[in-house]
């Protein structure tokens, strides 16, 4: 498998500000819903432009959280965006990393004609139910990426190999979730499903780990991947490489690294299928920088597979 970086560009809401800590995509209309792993809004990026489309409500006054401010322990960390239907209509399904208790949120982005229409949900329970199904210690769980495969979201556990955590996904019935977004359910009652545990490696001494899925046609998947030394689930750590995985359930069938930006490491936190040709699969996908004052990079990627 070989993966080539085809276009790099910043993204900026249309007032010039930057879109920062991308940590997933989904597509939206005519457009891409980017979401922001440290702020209250996403971005929705059309061909006319990129809007704010505010998700939650403050947090403390807040709608923007960093470590400089010290009001990261705030944020709601919406790690995962992933397309999925509701009441028929398309909708985008974001999912908050599960690392702290105010980062258990679910958030349902629909389409109300050209506007975007919100429901969020507090999902505690459901995130207590994953930890316990991945066998993953308290204080440990990272929920930071999804794939949907037909009718199931595959939620996948950012490992840590310093901590003794492995990458892993548990299977979820979508219906089940956007239920529990739209209130006809408790978030208690939603099942899980099969458990895939993913050796991925590791680069000079650090564990690779899933930050993100993509579900291809023939039901295999691409993860991206990231090999960030740090000791839990909440401290950002220098990202030593990052690299795109070919995963069939547990099986890990092909690693290739992520090509470097101008020199540069980059964190792929989101990916979106835009096509498929043979062995070839395009990729849009977006970059954490890891910089509140940095606009986060998109990039369009190409995979051969084989």
């Amino acid at each position: 498998m070989r993966v080539d970086l085809t276009a790099v560009r910043g993204l900026r809401f249309d007032d010039g500000t930057p879109v920062t800590a991308a940590s997933g995509l989904a597509p939206l209309g005519d457009g891409w819903l980017v979401a922001q792993d440290d702020a209250t809004a996403a971005a929705w990026q059309r061909p006319g432009g990129v809007l704010p489309v505010r998700l939650l409500p403050p947090v403390e006054g807040h709608d923007r959280f960093s470590e400089a401010a010290g009001t990261k322990s705030l944020k709601p960390d919406l790690e995962t965006a992933c397309p999925v239907e509701a009441d028929g209509q398309e909708a985008v399904l974001l999912l908050g990393s599960g690392s702290t208790d105010r980062r258990m949120r679910g958030v349902l982005v629909t389409l109300d004609g050209d506007r975007p229409s919100v429901r969020a949900a507090d999902l505690g329970p459901l995130y207590a139910a994953v930890a316990d199904r991945l066998g993953v210690p308290a204080g440990q769980l990272n929920l930071e990426g999804a794939s949907r495969a037909g009718d199931v979201l595959r939620w996948y556990q950012r490992g840590n190999l310093a901590a003794g955590v492995p990458s892993a996904g548990v299977e979820v019935p979508l219906a089940d979730l956007v239920a529990v977004l739209l209130g006809r359910a408790d978030p208690g009652s939603v099942r899980l499903g099969a458990v895939h545990v993913l050796d991925l490696g590791e680069v000079a001494g650090v564990g690779l780990a899933v930050t993100d899925a993509v579900a291809l046609p023939d039901g295999r998947e691409l993860l991206s991947a990231a090999a960030e030394d740090t000791p839990n689930a909440v401290d950002d750590g220098p990202v030593v490489a990052t690299a795109l995985v070919l995963a069939d359930g547990g099986r890990v069938l092909d690693v290739a690294p992520v090509p470097e930006v101008e020199g540069r490491v980059v964190k792929v936190e989101g990916l979106a299928l835009r096509g498929t040709d043979g062995d070839r699969v395009d990729l849009l996908a977006v970059v954490d920088a890891d910089d509140p004052e940095l606009p986060s990079p998109q990039v369009d990627l190409t995979v051969t597979l084989g």
